[in-house]
């Protein structure tokens, strides 16, 4: 089965992270845990239609009275490349996919952004009203008690500043036996303490040379994010079901991190045309994964 076309930046945290002691919940879903970045999306999938084709359908998925921790992926720390000096753990490292929290933060955005007449198609077909929907999301959200969730996700592309926290020379690629191979991937996983560092370098830069909005605004927000966790974790940037819209030969030449870190060498410099050149480079490859979107 086709994995969802969507992209992440997960963040992997220390157990301490999560309180003292361990909650035991926690402590059997790391044991239990079966689940890998290429199946989480799977099991997100499998989630929500159960709550779609429940009678009557469920505004969100997930039970009031399901565990805190359930679904979870695990890292060990010898996984994440780390600059000299620079922790992460002690393992297990630990991302929840936090779906039901998730799905509520998306409804919430969803009701405030939508189109009125998209918005209303789906309310009518959830069988809620606008208030109803925002109030039960709103109650979803305010149980969740860390200050930020472990996941973003993006659809059909990947916002480019994501891009520069990572080293591009640590880049992970599996090609797999085609493109619909559920082992095959493209992702990075970095220290806490180098992909802070880098992020804001890089918004300190774009703010003095083209302001706080556009990209600028993405690594303000992805800053921020990345603060609400322990500083020994471990950040993956991973195409997830994107890897399925390109093909071997494109997929194993694709410098996206590169050309990102070039545009920041670029600013720095007060290189226009090599500006230029770069931007014109990456819209060509992900303006054509994300144009996709309007077909689908």
């Amino acid at each position: 089965m086709l994995r969802p076309y969507a992209a992440y930046l997960r963040v992997y945290e220390p157990l301490e992270a999560f309180g003292d002691p361990t909650d035991p919940q926690l402590l059997a879903a790391v044991r239990s845990s079966r689940l890998t970045r290429s199946s989480a999306g799977d099991r997100e999938r499998a989630l929500w239609f159960a709550s779609q084709m429940s009678a009557p359908p469920k505004l969100l998925p997930g039970s009031e009275r399901a565990k805190k921790f359930s679904d979870v992926l695990v890292l060990s720390p010898d996984d994440v490349p780390a600059g000299r000096g620079v922790q992460v753990g002690p393992g297990p490292l630990v991302c929840p996919l936090e779906l039901r929290a998730r799905s509520a933060a998306a409804l919430v955005t969803f009701l405030s952004e939508a189109h009125p007449v998209v918005r209303t198609h789906v309310l009518q077909a959830s069988g809620f009203d606008m208030e109803t929907a925002r109030a039960r999301a709103t109650s979803v959200l305010r149980e969740v008690r860390q200050t930020a969730l472990h996941v973003l996700s993006a659809t059909w592309s990947i916002p480019l500043p994501w891009f520069t926290m990572v080293d591009p020379t640590h880049r992970k690629l599996v090609l797999g036996e085609g493109q619909h191979d559920p082992k095959r991937e493209v992702s990075w996983r970095v220290a806490m303490a180098d992909a802070r560092k880098r992020v804001a370098e890089a918004r300190e830069l774009a703010e003095s040379v083209i302001g706080d909005d556009g990209p600028t605004r993405v690594l303000i927000d992805t800053d921020r994010w990345l603060a609400n966790f322990h500083p020994n974790s471990a950040v993956e940037l991973d195409y997830g079901g994107l890897v399925q819209l390109i093909p071997d030969e494109e997929l194993a030449a694709d410098t996206t991190a590169e050309k990102v870190h070039a545009v920041l060498a670029a600013l720095h410099d007060g290189d226009v045309e090599k500006l230029a050149e770069l931007f014109a480079g990456l819209q060509d490859y992900w303006g054509e994964l994300a144009a996709r979107e309007r077909f689908n």
